[in-house]
């Protein structure tokens, strides 16, 4: 059987805090208008993505990893994680702001809830004026400040907030405190988790009347009281993968595609493809595949040999 360049059905959820920028800027076939996110590759307990396409149509990603693990996943990827796959890929839209969040590391996570921690990137799609995002703090803390500023409701005084953005990234290290701001669409490339602990939440209440739950506690051993550097600059030069994020749990590039480039990989790695922005053509084994803005493509390690062809800003995710 050959392998082929995979999609997969979006993973569709509702937030408090979603909007309806999922299918007017993404075409998502969201049905409410508090569609927070769409997981596009994801293998998370009780989400694990379906392939839509070609033959392996209605498989889960983690049934096809099993058949095939080093022709999907790569030769050094599979040597690292088994039949794990690591990454998980998603769209947000913040119609209001998320909470304030922090993300425990691979050591915590693994003591408290037996799953990897949450690095992670953002690429800004879209923001309307003057959208911001929460990036660590404005100058170092500690847990005793910390704890104090979320009891006297002052933790915004102390977190370092940003005006961004189409085309900023941002890179979390796990214990980075954070928040997405309203008015922005955000493409995010994480570790395979899902532990978040929420440390305000701006005293919102659901339908039902009730706030969501807070972590306060489980929050300050996960907590980097360091200032950090999370906005990340790079190049744009057209038809080449510009370095963007050079991390253990993944790579990812910024292809300024106008025209055509063709791309050799070496079957350690599979290669996941993300358009933020127009749309592209991509060939191999003498097959033509079309993608366009919101669309996210997984290639198999086993493709090797393909070209992109068209107008796009694309993101490019492997490990390395």
């Amino acid at each position: 059987m050959k392998l082929y360049p995979l999609q997969f059905k979006p993973i569709l959820k509702e937030r408090i805090w979603g909007g309806t920028k999922l299918k007017t800027h993404l075409n998502k076939p969201i049905t409410t208008d508090i569609t927070g996110e769409s997981w596009e590759i994801s293998v998370v307990e009780n989400e694990v993505s379906i392939v839509a396409n070609g033959f392996l149509k209605g498989r889960s990603l983690n049934d096809i990893i099993h058949e095939f693990p080093e022709a999907i996943l790569g030769t050094k990827v599979f040597a690292q994680f088994g039949t794990q796959f690591p990454l998980l890929f998603k769209y947000l839209d913040a119609r209001e702001d998320l909470s304030i969040q922090v993300h425990p590391n691979d050591e915590l996570a693994m003591k408290r809830h037996n799953t990897f921690g949450k690095t992670e990137m953002w690429y800004v799609m879209q923001a309307d004026a003057n959208s911001k995002l929460i990036v660590g703090f404005k100058e170092k803390s500690t847990p005793e400040d910390y704890l104090k500023s979320v009891y006297k409701k002052t933790l915004l005084d102390i977190l370092d907030i940003k005006k961004v953005k189409q085309g900023d990234v941002f890179f979390l290290e796990t214990g980075t405190i954070h928040a997405i701001g309203s008015g922005i669409v955000i493409a995010e490339i994480q570790q395979t988790s899902d532990i978040t602990y929420r440390i305000y939440d701006f005293d919102r209440v659901d339908a039902a009347g009730n706030k969501r739950e807070l972590h306060v506690d489980l929050s300050v051993e996960a907590i980097n009281y360091k200032t950090v550097d999370a906005q990340k600059n790079y190049t744009t030069v057209e038809n080449s993968s510009n370095e963007v994020v050079n991390c253990k749990y993944f790579t990812t590039n910024f292809i300024p595609l106008d025209g055509a480039i063709t791309v050799y990989k070496h079957g350690d790695s599979f290669t996941v493809y993300m358009c933020v922005d127009g749309s592209f053509e991509l060939n191999v084994n003498d097959e033509k595949y079309t993608y366009t803005k919101g669309d996210t493509v997984l290639l198999p390690a086993f493709l090797s040999d393909f070209q992109l062809i068209g107008n796009a800003s694309i993101l490019e995710i492997y490990i390395s």
